[in-house]
């Protein structure tokens, strides 16, 4: 195998198998490319004539004809394949009889090409095929213990450019040699120094997270991951992987919907589903789920606490159903000469009935006005008059018959609904007794006193409860399948609005309850997934190896985790690199100094660099910067923040879910003292970094980041 690993710039080689390679690469390329011209060349548009309107037809088929273009595009630098597995000859055709084509076949095997998408020349022939095709799990599975048909497994190795510059071949049969480097290609492309957006790591997935992205639609998964475990790549690959296999029923069911924390965090991982061949699946924040109404307020730590509390939904239950009350008077309807009379225990009898049904509240007045109009089509009935489905519908139109029921069950507007219940203190108390404390009460109300819900300045927490509210009056649009990254930050009411749009139970959880800073955040993935009404039927996984992060890094944050999550076991890291953990004490005014410095010495090596720091120092530090002549961006200024520059400014905040090369941590301890979960926050600070992590403090350290290493 030639030295040339992944990320190096491509030597002049002369070995007639990578040329070999190379040519049947440019073969794929092309072909790739043929098929995506005959996507866009082929007539979508159905003819019009006299009798027939196309419109509708030939627009539907041209958005479909445009999503399949943009699934072929080829990226540059993304390798087309990126691995091979060797079969003895004639062994795809026993095993595979209705896919006879489905590789190169030579006279001593049968290859199978694996890459990001399926590719076939001219004549349907499979060229690469698809990593998420059945016969392609053995690249990922296949040991020599377990060769699973498997003779020889190979992997590429590419340059930046995507030229592919090495091989290396691992036997798993006795009689296959090799090229006696296994696991180089493997290791170097996991080190790979990245910057930018989050890449796939289909060439890199290890068996426990192809057991994962492989796994059925239902039940639901919940994976722990810890630093470094892939936990949200596994996710990505999982969605990829369920459009292959169960693209119809997802889409009929409603699509698929990948929630992430926040905005940066969804600019870092939106270009791997697209480079999997997968275009159109909608990436937000729960906040943008729902977008209601404009958030215009940060709520404080305790009424965000209790808002989130699933408490609330009792309350604001409480409050729509005490509308619907029984009438104090007689009903009385006027048809022509006649007046028919309902009393109003009669009505109250047919009013407790329909509430009985547990019907939604929205559909309750309508439901309403037909059990009135029967009552009184029943007595005009009984008094020898003829009725039919006109008389009925009369009567449905009737104003006295609508005006009673709206009366006993008026109308709803979720908006309104919770604007009213928490600008009102009796209201609220009413609602909340014996639910709510009056200091819970007190702390939940808005500020200010808007008179509309314009004028109101609502916070995200805020947006559950109106959600909550109009799951109460109407049921929400159901989603096929949701993928909530970082979940262990949820609300019990955050997740309530995940569980009603993903009644199916198709579901993918991921996230670190060692990670967990929201103020409603669950202490255990049991309490996380009942919230999610997923308790009885999820599958719990657990990641512990860190395959990106090094050991030196993870042994290091892992000292807090008997504080922040004592029953949680400790990850461990794969990779040893000694040097990569540095802890520097400065005074204060030097700490300034020290950190452009480190990010001096960063910026020497390849990769990106992140630094960060508390959210109050932030601004000063990318200032000081930008002042020493560095390119510094700023994570969560822009979308495309963390593309700006090699070197990126985070709030510890936003810093979940970021990967960085190369990684500096400003004065720990402001981190933590900036919020009470602030121990669980620099643990994620701590566990951003991939090669190096720098620590520069003049306030002291956490106690158990102060001990010596064991």
């Amino acid at each position: 195998m030639p030295d040339q690993l992944p990320g190096h710039a491509p030597t002049q080689v002369t070995d007639p198998e990578i040329e070999a390679e190379r040519a049947f690469l440019a073969t794929a390329r092309a072909a790739l490319h043929t098929m995506r011209e005959d996507v866009l060349t082929t007539e979508t548009v159905q003819d019009s004539s006299e009798d027939a309107d196309y419109t509708f037809t030939n627009r539907t088929l041209a958005a479909d004809r445009s999503r399949r273009a943009d699934a072929l595009v080829d990226f540059d630098d993304a390798p087309l394949f990126f691995g091979r597995v060797d079969y003895p000859a004639g062994t795809i055709y026993e095993a595979d009889p209705d896919d006879p084509r489905s590789h190169t076949r030579t006279p001593e095997s049968d290859r199978v090409y694996i890459g990001r998408r399926h590719v076939h020349d001219a004549g349907g022939s499979p060229l690469v095929i698809d990593w998420r095709a059945g016969i392609s799990t053995a690249f990922y599975r296949a040991t020599p213990d377990d060769p699973q048909g498997v003779r020889l497994r190979r992997r590429f190795g590419f340059s930046d450019s995507a030229e592919l510059t090495a091989y290396e071949d691992e036997p798993l049969t006795a009689d296959t040699p090799g090229t006696g480097a296994e696991g180089a290609i493997l290791d170097s492309e996991i080190e790979r120094p990245r910057s930018g957006p989050m890449r796939d790591i289909v060439s890199t997935i290890q068996p426990e997270q192809d057991d994962l992205v492989r796994a059925p639609l239902r039940p639901a998964l919940c994976v722990q991951g810890a630093p470094g475990t892939g936990k949200t790549a596994v996710g990505l690959h999982r969605i990829a992987y369920l459009l292959y296999t169960q693209r119809d029923q997802l889409r009929q069911d409603g699509g698929v919907v990948i929630l992430g924390p926040n905005r940066s965090f969804l600019s870092y991982i939106r270009k791997v589903l697209p480079a999997l061949g997968e275009v159109g699946v909608r990436q937000a924040t729960i906040e943008e789920l729902l977008d209601r109404v404009p958030v215009r307020r940060t709520e404080d730590q305790h009424a965000e606490r209790v808002k989130g509390d699933a408490r609330m939904a009792e309350v604001l239950a409480r409050d729509l159903w005490s509308r619907v009350r029984p009438p104090e008077e007689t009903l009385v309807v006027e048809r022509g000469a006649r007046k028919w009379r309902v009393p109003s225990d009669e009505l109250a009898e047919t009013l407790t009935e329909l509430r009985e049904r547990r019907i939604s509240y929205g559909a309750g007045p309508n439901l309403l006005v037909q059990r009135i109009a029967h009552l009184v089509m029943r007595r005009i009935e009984n008094a020898g008059e003829a009725c039919d489905s006109r008389t009925f519908n009369e009567l449905r139109r009737n104003r006295s018959i609508s005006a009673a029921a709206r009366a006993m069950w008026p109308k709803a507007d979720p908006i309104r609904l919770v604007l009213g219940l928490l600008t009102d203190p009796e209201r609220l108390a009413r609602a909340a007794d014996g639910i709510l404390t009056p200091e819970e009460q007190t702390a939940i109300r808005l500020p200010g006193r808007p008179r509309s819900p314009k004028s109101a300045k609502w916070s995200a927490a805020d947006l559950a409860l109106i959600d909550e509210a109009a799951s109460l009056i109407g049921r929400p649009d159901t989603i096929g399948h949701i993928v909530v990254d970082e979940a262990q930050d949820l609300s019990p009411m955050q997740c309530r609005v995940i569980a009603r749009r993903c009644t199916r139970g198709s579901l993918t959880v991921l996230g670190d309850i060692a990670q967990a800073t929201g103020a409603s955040a669950a202490g255990d993935w049991q309490a996380l997934l009942a919230h999610l009404g997923q308790a009885d039927d999820a599958r719990l996984a657990v990641l512990d190896r860190g395959f990106r992060v090094p050991a030196q890094i993870i042994d290091y944050a892992a000292r807090l985790l008997p504080e922040i999550a004592p029953g949680l076991g400790a990850p461990s890291g794969v990779r040893k690199a000694p040097g990569s953990l540095v802890v520097t004490g400065a005074t204060a005014p030097e700490v300034l100094d020290r950190v452009t410095l480190a990010c001096r010495g960063a910026l020497k090596g390849d990769g990106s660099v992140g630094v960060v720091a508390a959210d109050a120092d932030i601004p000063a530090i990318h200032q000081r910067l930008t002042n020493e002549g560095l390119d510094t961006a700023l994570a969560g200024e822009t979308e495309d923040a963390l593309e700006a520059a090699r070197l990126v400014c985070v709030p510890a905040s936003l810093v979940k879910g970021l990967e960085f090369d190369s990684v500096i941590v400003a004065e720990p301890a402001r981190i933590v003292a900036a919020e009470p979960r602030g121990l669980h926050r620099l643990y994620v600070a701590l566990t951003r970094a991939v090669s190096a992590l720098e620590v520069v403090h003049a306030e002291p350290l956490p106690e158990a980041l102060d001990q010596p290493a064991g």
